[in-house]
């Protein structure tokens, strides 16, 4: 069983930055990929930024490339979100996640972090 927990999610005017935590736990070692979704009212979650596990490579959903980055602590297990520039649209619950699969389709994910409330407000 793999556990995700979450911090680091708080309010900010647009224009400024976050940095959100992810500390993982359990048996890991067969996940492929750890990811950051978020979720707004109304909105499907979404997929913002994922870091694959073998090789470090990342990918970015086109809303958030060159604003946030997707960077992992392979001592810690832990998986962090840099989020800079923040706009009024990025405000949404913010969930860490991982799986065997490539972590973009919500749907298919079987681990998930309680989440956090990121507000941006202008």
């Amino acid at each position: 069983q793999v556990q995700l927990v979450e911090s680091g999610g708080g309010s900010v005017q647009a224009g400024g930055s976050l940095r959100l935590s992810c500390q993982a736990s359990g048996y890991t070692e067969t996940n492929n990929c750890m990811a950051w979704f978020r979720q707004a009212p109304g909105k499907e979650r979404e997929a913002v930024a994922v870091v694959y596990l073998r090789d470090n490579s990342t990918y970015y959903a086109d809303s958030v490339a060159g604003r946030f980055t997707i960077s992992r602590d392979m001592a810690t297990n832990t998986v962090y979100l840099q989020m800079k520039t923040l706009e009024v649209e990025d405000s949404a619950i913010y969930y860490c996640a991982t799986e065997r699969g490539s972590c973009k389709y919500a749907a298919r994910v079987n681990y998930w972090g309680q989440g956090t409330q990121v507000t941006v407000s202008s």
